[in-house]
C-alpha cells in the first residue's frame, strides 16, 4: 500500500488548524507537503520485506568462524504511540551455520524494519527473527540502544536517558555464549576507536 501523501497533507492542515495556527501563513504554507515527504521516508518499510536483503548469501561450508558481529548500526524509527522519533544504534551478531551474508545487508534489514510505526521491544525481536529466518544461523543476538522523543521531549523529559533492548535466538540464548558476544559488542579496541 503506497503512502497517501494528499491525505497526510490534509491531516497536517487540520492539525495546524486544531492547535490554533494558520496553515496558510508563510512559515507553515509548505509544512504539510514537507511532513508528507518525511512520512514517506519514515514509513517506507511498510511495503518492504526485510528478508529480501538476506536472500543472496555466500555458502562458506564449514569455514564460518565463531561469530559475525556488526556494531553501531545507526537507525531511526517512529514510536507508534506518539509518532515521535526514536534514534540509536543496533548491534547485531550471528553464529553462521553454512551461510554468511554481505555485511552491508545487515543495516538494510535494520532500516527496513525501523521504517515502520514501531516500539523498540518489537523492533528488536523482528530484527532477530529476520536474521534467524533469513540466514538460518546457529544463534542470533540483537541489542538496540535508543533515545526516545516521547521520553526525552515530553512527559518525564529525561533528555539523557536511553533504552536498551535485547533479543537472542538459538545458541545465543545460553547466558555464557551470549556474554562472550556481548563482550565483543561492548569492546572497542583499536577497530572501534573514533579518534582518528
Amino acid at each position: 500500500m503506497a503512502i497517501d501523501t494528499r491525505r497526510i497533507e490534509a491531516a497536517v492542515v487540520e492539525l495546524l488548524t486544531a492547535i490554533g495556527e494558520d496553515p496558510t501563513r508563510s512559515g507553515l504554507a509548505t509544512t504539510p507537503q514537507r511532513i508528507a515527504e518525511a512520512y514517506g521516508e519514515f514509513f517506507s518499510g511498510l511495503d518492504a520485506d526485510p528478508l529480501d536483503h538476506l536472500r543472496e548469501t555466500i555458502d562458506v561450508g564449514d569455514r564460518t568462524g565463531e561469530a559475525v558481529v556488526l556494531r553501531d548500526i545507526e537507525f531511526r524509527s517512529m514510536c507508534e504511540h506518539h509518532l515521535l522519533p526514536f534514534t540509536g544504534v543496533a548491534h547485531l551478531a550471528y553464529l553462521p551455520d553454512r551461510r554468511v551474508v554481505g555485511l552491508g545487508r545487515l543495516p538494510r534489514v535494520v532500516e527496513t524494519l525501523s521504517s515502520r510505526p514501531q516500539v523498540q521491544e518489537r523492533l528488536t525481536d523482528e530484527i532477530a527473527d529476520a536474521l534467524e529466518t533469513g540466514l538460518e544461523p546457529r544463534g542470533v543476538l540483537v541489542v538496540l540502544d535508543a533515545k526516545h522523543g516521547c521520553v526525552n521531549a515530553r512527559g518525564v523529559r529525561q533528555a539523557h536517558s536511553s533504552t536498551v533492548t535485547m533479543a537472542s535466538r538459538g545458541l545465543l540464548t545460553d547466558p555464557v555464549a551470549r556474554a562472550d558476544v556481548m563482550a565483543l559488542i561492548g569492546g572497542r579496541g583499536d577497530a572501534g576507536s573514533r579518534d582518528g
